[in-house]
């Protein structure tokens, strides 16, 4: 089986080098590149295309969101998974929306960051919505809008199915929230993300949070 191609980006030189040998020991990921910062990143990923950009999010030489949104333009065949160390750093959710598959922080283990990796190639995001929700709240976002007009022209339960996607619920764990066949629950999402844009359920966590569809 071919290994994982994998770029990290982080501009503390002893954070990239202990990344680079915790994901070189783990099972089919390869490190083929790091840079230190978010412009040195975009240039690897056209050199190298790699399965993988795995960012930091707070850099000096190009940030995290810059990056992320220069390679999903440029590289759409290589995922981004962002990294922070402070799990209420809202750059997240910028990030989200340029198109990361999903954010970990610097706390995780080798194994969650491995589980991440290959999620975000298999074109499956990785959130932690209960950190989103912290983070929204941070930024002054109120409950849900029940008083606004829906946005996107989101029906009633269409919104109901993506408050629960934020709440990080799978397609067959809604289903049995609401108590209707998946099928139903996958068309539901398929709805949402073509009236709101979105391209995975990264984007549609962030979208819940910044449309206060959720509460915070």
């Amino acid at each position: 089986m071919t290994d994982l191609r994998v770029v990290l980006a982080d501009d503390q030189r002893i954070v990239r080098d202990g990344l680079a040998t915790v994901l070189g020991l783990l099972p089919g990921i390869e490190v083929v590149g790091t840079a230190s910062g978010g412009d040195e990143a975009v240039a690897l990923v056209a050199e190298l295309s790699p399965d993988v950009l795995l960012t930091d999010l707070r850099m000096p030489a190009g940030d995290g969101v810059a990056a992320t949104t220069a390679v999903r333009s440029a590289h759409p065949g290589t995922a981004v998974v962002v990294l922070t160390t402070y799990v209420d750093d809202e750059s997240v959710l910028d990030a989200l929306q340029a198109g990361a598959a999903g954010w970990l922080s610097k706390d995780a283990d080798a194994e969650a960051i491995g589980r991440a990796l290959r999620s975000a190639a298999d074109g499956v995001s990785t959130v932690d919505a209960g950190v989103l929700a912290r983070i929204v709240a941070g930024r002054g976002s109120g409950g849900p809008a029940v008083d606004r007009p829906p946005p996107d022209g989101l029906t009633p339960r269409e919104i109901e199915v993506l408050a629960l996607i934020a709440e990080g619920l799978s397609n067959t764990e809604i289903a049995r929230r609401l108590v209707v066949g998946e099928a139903t629950v996958k068309t539901h999402v398929n709805h949402v993300f073509a009236k709101a844009g979105l391209r995975d359920r990264a984007q549609a966590v962030s979208y819940a949070y910044r449309h206060g569809l959720v509460g915070g």
